[in-house]
């Protein structure tokens, strides 16, 4: 990696020049008014398509970025924010994967190699050009979904994929709980599958063969999936919660039962989306220890990025 940080780490400056916030399209989070804010560099300075990575700046745009490896049959797995692209360093802040997750992975495995600004203005290094680089601790994993307060992010090595030859989505009324175990059992890593307790989505990806053969061996045991332009329209979704995947089905069930607003789950993955906020989760001891623990050793000031809840993603 040869893109000089320097500039960047001069704007961030020392621990006694006060709080930053490392700003992109600002489509997740939006910066507090009074807070100097500094802003990634930006641009894709390395694309090998036979050792499937990416260099680029964290200011660049998803937009951009995935354009680019179009053209080359690959692309990355990031996801767009709600309101628009989004850059490369504030999709793997955020660390929110896509609906997607279950058969691409979680976006954390996106992230190879990072160089970053730490709370001190200081250019730091970590992980490798490779997919298993680490022997030790993974810093590039603690980065991805710290929302900027450990490290701003300047240039990254991302991993890549091939674009599926195929990729299609499919529905089935009337979805018992049994139709969506089926499905996660019967069909190889499936994509994504989507149920609101009523109806199941699903999207199979690879091979287009292999994809009509999947369809085919589901028809004989269950009800012919009609195949749908894509998933349902997460906007009537706006809020998400996270449960482990083994309570999805009471959870909907009861949910149903109560007649209240109208969720959608990803399951095998434990993401609702929901049309209205959850009631607030009440943070593990433990957990909210080793965050402090964290923020102590990366940014015992508090000057990056300050005022966010790691707790629940935004603002405070």
């Amino acid at each position: 990696m040869g893109l000089d940080l320097s500039p960047f780490a001069e704007l961030v400056g020392p621990a006694d020049q006060g709080p930053i916030w490392l700003a992109g399209q600002q489509s997740r989070l939006t910066a507090p008014s009074l807070v100097r804010q500094v802003t990634a560099p930006s641009g894709i300075f390395d694309l090998q398509p036979d050792e499937m990575t990416v260099v680029c700046g964290a200011g660049t745009s998803i937009a951009e970025l995935q354009d680019s490896l179009t053209a080359v049959g690959q692309y990355v797995n990031l996801s767009r924010s709600n309101s628009g692209s989004g850059t490369v360093g504030g999709a793997l802040a955020t660390g929110r994967s896509d609906i997607y997750r279950l058969g691409r992975g979680a976006i954390r495995d996106t992230l190879l190699q990072a160089r970053y600004v730490n709370q001190d203005g200081q250019v730091v290094s970590a992980g490798g050009p490779t997919v298993k680089n680490v022997s030790g601790f993974d810093l590039c994993r603690l980065l991805v979904g710290s929302l900027g307060q450990l490290g701003f992010l300047g240039e990254v090595i991302l991993r890549t994929r091939p674009i599926p030859q195929c990729s299609r989505w499919f529905m089935i009324n009337e979805a018992r709980p049994e139709t969506v175990e089926a499905i996660l059992r019967r069909v190889y890593r499936p994509a994504s599958v989507l149920w609101d307790g009523r109806k199941v989505w699903f999207c199979i990806e690879g091979n287009s063969h292999d994809c009509d053969q999947t369809i085919q061996q589901l028809a004989t045991d269950l009800d012919r999936p009609t195949e749908v332009s894509g998933p349902p329209n997460l906007d009537n979704f706006p809020f998400r919660q996270s449960m482990p995947p083994a309570q999805l089905v009471e959870f909907v069930l009861s949910h149903i039962n109560q007649k209240t607003d109208q969720i959608l789950v990803e399951a095998g993955v434990g993401i609702v989306h929901r049309q209205s906020p959850a009631e607030p989760r009440v943070a593990d001891p433990t957990v909210e220890l080793l965050h402090q623990r964290l923020l102590r050793q990366f940014n015992p000031t508090g000057r990056l990025n300050p005022g966010i809840s790691l707790a629940s993603g935004s603002t405070v």
